[in-house]
């Protein structure tokens, strides 16, 4: 595969990394390194609309909004599931050179990507207000964060279209783009949040209508430089239609992933319903250490990322040696990165905290709280998550759907119901995360290693 891949005049750029041959390290840092500040950017959407919200409209305001984020990972997790089948079958195909299979599956993709995206946004407008009050939200916030779901939910097949197509950028090995296009959204962002809330009022309706635009101008941007890609892999409308040899593909690995991920945001709304009763400080000072962790997770999960779509290219291409390389230069970075951004995070963890939550010292010590136990341990979900990717990367979903399910979201459940009924602080509730990542990081591992070998023990003259 050559490093750039052939362009005639007037077609986008697709930058490729040679994900098959040669060294690994310097090549998984240059694909991380983007991706990282792509999901540091996303982060920013939200992070804007909450030190906004915190600064101009209060700590009410700043729960209604926080309170919000395990819901929305509820509802838009089967996408972005459905995202990473995506990303795998089309990093197969094009490790294996089938670029018409390629093409296929981008089309395929895109069909989803709108069809999902529909249907979440009925979801979420029907749902959200019955799962509100199912999680316990404090009355005095909950009308805020009705309307605050009713306006973001609108941007979610905008969403979609972005988070599908960014994922097959990368999968063909084009980082940069994706980052491009969030930069752009990102200003949009921000600066429609300083206008809609501080200059208009518009409080939490202001920043969810930000947020909406600003996911509008990403899919728009990323939609139209696939349009103007190499005409053998170019995203033309009038193709875009459901293959169901390639549904089938992309929801083998897709419809697990998206189910894990959903599941573990029911467990993360049954503890946020637990924090919910701890007041509306707790919940404050919750949602801005949540925010703050976020940098360090995007930071770790980009090496997910990495390591599925390395390992999906060199199963395409059959070579199955550098499996275990990818593996192993993934864990060690994500390792590092985990350790010194979340012990830095707690260790400046009330400056950091003071940001979202000016002048409001009890809540910012509730937040301690949670950094104390969860941002210094944050490398173990790093391993596991990177072990999950490995998985998915030879194109299993299934067992590592399975382990996550018992390892993690079981056990969350389960500790809640008998040690933090026991126990009830918040910091015995935040134990349960730590728990579960050295539990399930530990069965991905005997997972990792027994797909592996029966990938190879299948292709023994590739081996």
């Amino acid at each position: 595969m050559s490093q750039q891949a052939t362009h005639s005049k007037g077609q986008a750029r697709t930058q490729t990394i040679d994900m098959t041959h040669g060294p690994l390290a310097g090549k998984i840092l240059f694909f991380t390194l983007p991706i990282m500040l792509s999901g540091v950017l996303q982060l920013l959407f939200n992070a804007a609309d909450i030190i906004v919200v915190g600064r101009f409209a209060g700590s009410n305001s700043l729960a209604a909004v926080g309170s919000n984020g395990a819901l929305i990972n509820l509802i838009v997790n089967l996408l972005i599931g459905l995202s990473v089948g995506a990303a795998v079958a089309v990093g197969f195909y094009y490790g294996a050179q089938e670029l018409q299979e390629v093409k296929e599956t981008i089309h395929t993709s895109i069909a989803i990507s709108l069809i999902g995206g529909v249907i979440c946004l009925v979801l979420g407008l029907v749902l959200s207000p019955v799962l509100l009050r199912m999680m316990g939200t404090p009355e005095n916030i909950i009308s805020k964060a009705e309307l605050y779901l009713q306006i973001y939910f609108i941007g979610l097949p905008a969403m979609s279209v972005y988070n599908f197509g960014s994922a097959i950028l990368r999968a063909l090995g084009d980082t940069k783009h994706p980052l491009y296009y969030l930069i752009v959204a990102g200003i949009v962002n921000i600066v429609l949040n300083v206008v809609f809330v501080a200059g208009f009022s518009m409080d939490v309706a202001g920043v969810a209508i930000a947020t909406v635009i600003s996911q509008v101008v990403s899919a728009f941007l990323t939609v139209r430089h696939m349009m103007r890609m190499e005409e053998e892999l170019r995203l033309e409308w009038k193709k875009v239609h459901i293959n169901k040899a390639k549904l089938a593909r992309i929801a083998k690995v897709g419809i697990p992933s998206g189910i894990q991920s959903t599941v573990f945001s029911l467990s993360n709304v049954l503890i946020q319903s637990s924090i919910n009763g701890f007041g509306e400080l707790a919940v404050a000072g919750n949602s801005a250490a949540s925010n703050i962790e976020g940098f360090i997770y995007v930071a770790m999960n980009s090496f997910y990322q990495s390591a599925q779509t390395f390992t999906s290219q060199n199963v395409g291409a059959r070579r199955y040696k550098r499996i275990n390389r990818v593996f192993a230069t993934c864990a060690l970075m994500v390792t590092v990165t985990g350790l010194v951004l979340g012990n830095c995070a707690y260790f400046f963890g009330k400056e950091l905290l003071a940001i979202y939550l000016p002048g409001d010292a009890k809540a910012i010590e509730y937040g301690i709280i949670r950094m104390g136990v969860i941002a210094t341990t944050y490398a173990l979900c790093g391993i596991m998550d990177v072990l999950s990717g490995e998985l998915r990367g030879m194109g299993e979903s299934v067992l590592p759907m399975i382990v996550s399910l018992v390892g993690s979201c079981l056990l969350r459940v389960v500790w809640i119901y008998t040690i933090f009924q026991q126990f009830h602080t918040l910091k015995v509730l935040y134990y349960s995360y730590p728990v579960s990542w050295i539990l399930t990081a530990a069965v991905h591992l005997l997972c990792y290693f027994y797909v592996r070998n029966r990938l190879i023990k299948r292709d023994p003259q590739a081996a």
